[in-house]
């Protein structure tokens, strides 16, 4: 009987079939299931509960961050650790801010990843010096978020379809909406924002973590140079 059962989630079949490989040369450690997006992630979590959650950030239809917010309130027993392609002191603010235990870089998993799920595994946090210094307070519990977030959870879900280029249509169909209650939060969305374009919608959400972009500075100068074309974010 496995003493720690893992759940692996990424939009990359490849990653997840690397982290299974390095996780389960453990003895003890088992993966216990695998999601490829946001939505599955929280089925699987709440089917399977596992001990560990290991979540990739830039999930396609619903992003880590939102997934592990429905994960632990559906069970704040579980641990999550997340795993990105690249480092950024706001992203670490972030997954603290959700509750999660850990922030590893996928360039780093091979040295890390058994370490970082040790230290869940003892009820301790695990991210690197420059990503712990950011957090400082944060890692100690003491850290209040003063920031608050004026969109719904609906509403982040319905900004994160639209920012991966999906219709408003498409974005209801997904989310098992009518297409006019679907119109409703963009132009809500839009109003409380201020905001009044596409491409700044993307902007965005980048900014804040509901998708995530090889290079935001990039695409935020790509965004506001071509307003009628935004580049689309490119999931990790």
């Amino acid at each position: 009987m496995p003493n720690l059962r893992i759940l692996v989630a990424d939009d990359h079949e490849i990653v997840r079939q690397g982290l299974r490989s390095l996780l389960e040369t453990r003895p003890g450690w088992e993966v216990c299931g695998e999601a490829s997006d946001g939505w599955e992630a929280v089925n699987k979590a709440a089917e399977l509960h596992p001990d560990v959650v290991a979540l990739d950030v830039g999930m396609p239809n619903l992003n880590g961050l939102d997934a592990a917010r429905q994960i632990l309130r559906n069970d704040p027993r579980q641990k999550v650790l997340f795993l990105t392609i690249y480092e950024s002191d706001q992203l670490a603010r972030s997954v603290a801010a959700v509750g999660a235990k850990g922030l590893i870089l996928k360039s780093d998993a091979g040295k890390d990843l058994i370490n970082a799920v040790d230290a869940l595994q003892r009820n301790g946090t695990f991210f690197n010096s420059r990503m712990a210094q950011a957090l400082g307070s944060d890692l100690r519990g003491n850290h209040r978020n003063q920031e608050k977030d004026i969109l719904t959870h609906r509403e982040r879900q319905v900004v994160q379809l639209l920012a991966e280029g999906k219709s408003t249509k498409e974005a209801a169909t997904i989310l098992g909406l009518s297409v006019k209650t679907a119109e409703t939060h963009r132009s809500n969305i839009m109003s409380k924002l201020r905001l009044h374009s596409v491409s700044e919608l993307v902007l965005y959400a980048v900014r804040n973590n509901i998708v995530q972009a090889l290079n935001p500075e990039s695409l935020a100068a790509s965004a506001s140079s071509d307003d009628s074309s935004p580049t689309p974010p490119i999931h990790e």
